[in-house]
């Protein structure tokens, strides 16, 4: 038999007041549709789950306007809800972690004798909090041609593209029609003017009926989606043609390959535990390409700078490369002050010899076409 929740039972699990419920209640956004043995109005399963989206939506700062509408939508189910919701909270995590980090090289500044510039001060809060992740791509994440060229060839002679967790609008192919999906609002702002229209949305739910575009891409994006099957399914749903850049997060195949995570990063492994290159392949029937990394590569994604290790030292470079933000400030300050140790004494280059003469490496980073 279902349980039914009075409304001061819900009050108090839910945290909020009986008041709060009762204008929920009278402006029809949350209301008890059922009754207690008593007589009493109570809250049914339903009910209790529509208020736990209206108050995660309030608390990530919609006004009750803009949670009516979302809570009302007829063609978003409880999974897809919980979905938004998870990703909206993890885009606020991080802007919480870029203030974390504002703040610890201010007080690194300050306890140097430096003093920061009010703009610096000011961007602490609001909108440019963010960018401090996602606005340092435009200094130094842009198109490497080299690996264009792969994406674009995998491409094929589709003509309507869909790229799929789009960024700031990098490796969107020219010459063709192109879509672009992309939930930040952050990095919306960022695309430049003339870019591809830019839907608001994840990966997961793909607002396109079936089979609408030639192809579907995503560059760098898989290991961010909530749900990277499911996103990658639903690629497959919308186009008949799909390729996806992404890394071979196995033990040999990315993080003992790649010396920064292997010697460095270790926290990295937890970071991408869960799905595997073959899982993702199999999930859509694609084949996997090697991708290899230029030595001077423009896009300043984790591995670029893989015969560059001084760049790793920057924090601009780090600024535009999630894992830092994910790894959190401990562990990032561990491994820029050990390279910076291992560069100075020569352990780096003595470890690394064989990496000096290339002019591109293996890294683990592959493409999926299928």
């Amino acid at each position: 038999m279902e349980e039914h929740l009075t409304v001061g039972r819900v009050a108090v699990l839910a945290g909020v007041t009986v008041r709060t419920l009762h204008h929920y209640d009278a402006i029809g956004l949350v209301r008890p549709s059922a009754r207690t043995a008593a007589g009493y109005r109570a809250y049914s399963a339903g009910d209790v789950e529509r208020l736990r989206d209206v108050l995660v939506y309030r608390r990530l700062g919609f006004s009750l306007r803009e949670v009516a509408d979302l809570v009302g939508d007829p063609s978003i189910d409880a999974v897809a809800h919980l979905r938004r919701m998870r990703g909206l909270l993890l885009e606020q995590r991080d802007r919480a972690d870029a203030m974390g980090a504002a703040i610890d090289r201010e007080l690194e500044a300050r306890a140097m004798g430096m003093k920061m510039t009010s703009e610096q001060q000011l961007g602490m809060v609001g909108a440019r909090l963010y960018d401090a992740i996602g606005g340092a791509y435009t200094a130094t994440r842009h198109t490497e041609p080299r690996i264009a060229d792969q994406v674009w060839d995998a491409l094929g002679d589709a003509q309507t593209v869909l790229n799929v967790g789009a960024g700031t609008g990098s490796y969107e192919p020219p010459g063709r029609e192109v879509t672009a999906v992309e939930p930040s609002a952050v990095m919306r702002a960022q695309r430049p003017a003339g870019a591809a229209p830019c839907v608001a949305a994840a990966a997961e739910s793909l607002p396109f009926e079936d089979q609408s575009f030639d192809a579907a891409m995503a560059f760098s994006t898989v290991h961010h989606w909530q749900d990277p099957i499911a996103g990658l399914r639903e690629m497959r749903r919308v186009a008949r043609r799909v390729v996806v850049f992404t890394f071979d997060a196995s033990d040999f195949g990315w993080r003992r390959r790649f010396w920064l995570t292997r010697d460095y990063l270790p926290e990295a492994a937890g970071l991408v535990a869960g799905w595997s290159l073959a899982g993702l392949a199999d999930a859509i029937g694609a084949r996997t390409e090697p991708v290899l990394i230029p030595w001077d590569c423009a896009d300043g994604f984790l591995e670029a700078y893989w015969r560059r290790p001084e760049a790793y030292l920057d924090d601009h470079v780090r600024r535009a490369v999630s894992i830092w933000s994910r790894v959190g400030p401990e562990a990032e300050q561990r491994a820029v002050r050990s390279l910076r140790d291992d560069l100075a004494s020569g352990s780096w280059a003595e470890r690394n010899h064989e990496l000096i003469d290339l002019d591109a490496a293996e890294l683990g980073l592959r493409l999926l076409v299928a």
